[in-house]
């Protein structure tokens, strides 16, 4: 009986767009919205970090210090990179300084950025390695911290592997 009676009350009853419940609309439902499923939302006024106008190509105004550890007990390697020109005694500057670039393009002006909070990451272990990145990029400081605990750090330390030097890169399949 209950179902019978819950069955009539829907159906004298209308949605929002004035069709009764139960009933097909002939009216194309609004668009989704264009977010990607399992994508962040960007935060209202949040704004990228656009670069600082003082920062010209040209200028040496990039020098990192960068920290890697492979493992927990293993030997501390410690590396500087400077770009515009590429220097500093970390192997392949060049390569650093086009991987800072290419990452910067697709994170909105910071490749250093951490994994945004609520991303959905895969929880698959991808190492002990850890790192840290310190100094100023294009004028702007920086302190950051990478691993490989999950996903999302996986990709972040595979993005910026030229900087950790030749051992440091995760072949993808």
């Amino acid at each position: 009986m209950p179902g019978i009676l819950t069955a009539l009350t829907l159906a004298g009853c209308k949605d929002d767009q004035g069709t009764r419940a139960g009933q097909p609309s002939d009216q194309a439902s609004p668009p989704a919205s264009s977010t990607t499923p399992g994508s962040p939302s960007p935060a209202p006024g949040s704004a990228s970090p656009a670069p600082p106008s003082g920062s010209q190509p040209g200028t040496d105004t990039t020098k990192l210090t960068i920290t890697v550890k492979m493992a927990p007990k293993a030997q501390t390697i410690k590396r500087t990179l400077k770009c515009d020109p590429p220097g500093g005694d970390a192997p392949d500057a060049a390569s650093a300084c086009a991987a800072l670039t290419k990452v910067a393009a697709v994170k909105s002006g910071d490749p250093f950025a951490p994994t945004p909070p609520g991303q959905m990451c895969t929880q698959i272990y991808g190492g002990p390695q850890t790192a840290t990145i310190k100094g100023t990029w294009h004028g702007r400081p920086v302190d950051a911290t990478f691993g490989r605990k999950n996903g999302c750090e996986v990709k972040r330390w595979n993005d910026l592997a030229a900087l950790f030097g030749p051992l440091a890169h995760t072949p993808t399949h």
